[in-house]
């Protein structure tokens, strides 16, 4: 499965912002384990880098940023991802970016804490909590 995260799950791991980082940290072993293929919107790392080096300062958001990448695959935001993000019912342009890369990159869903945010979205949307129990549900692939 191909799998959008949101950048605020992506926060909540990198900031280890409570009560959220166990369950990013969790996703994250998982993709590491290969058991998802995880995704961040190419608009991720930049606010990340924005924010990131207020909070715990260059050098370390970078090197953060530089771990992630090494975890997650980039989607990319095109001109046609960016115009049709501006068509999309979405409250917030941000959210209608991400969720326009993931669609155009062919991803499976997308997992975000703000759900509301993506009540119009075209793609399955989960929870972080929500999307481990739906993993832990799948069978297992049979050798």
């Amino acid at each position: 499965m191909r799998v959008l995260l949101d950048s605020d799950v992506v926060f909540d791991f990198v900031f280890e912002r409570r009560p959220f980082f166990q369950a990013a940290r969790e996703l994250m072993l998982l993709i590491t384990n290969g058991e998802f293929d995880g995704y961040i919107s190419s608009i991720t790392p930049v606010n990340l880098f924005y924010h990131g080096r207020k909070i715990v300062g260059a050098t370390k958001i970078r090197q953060g940023i530089s771990d992630l990448l090494t975890l997650v695959r980039v989607c990319p935001t095109t001109h046609a991802c960016l115009a049709q993000a501006l068509s999309l019912p979405f409250a917030d342009y941000e959210d209608a970016v991400q969720h326009a890369s993931a669609f155009e990159s062919g991803l499976d869903a997308i997992i975000t804490r703000n759900v509301k945010d993506y009540k119009k979205a075209s793609l399955p949307i989960f929870t972080p909590n929500d999307f481990l129990r739906h993993l832990k549900s799948q069978p297992k692939d049979q050798p």
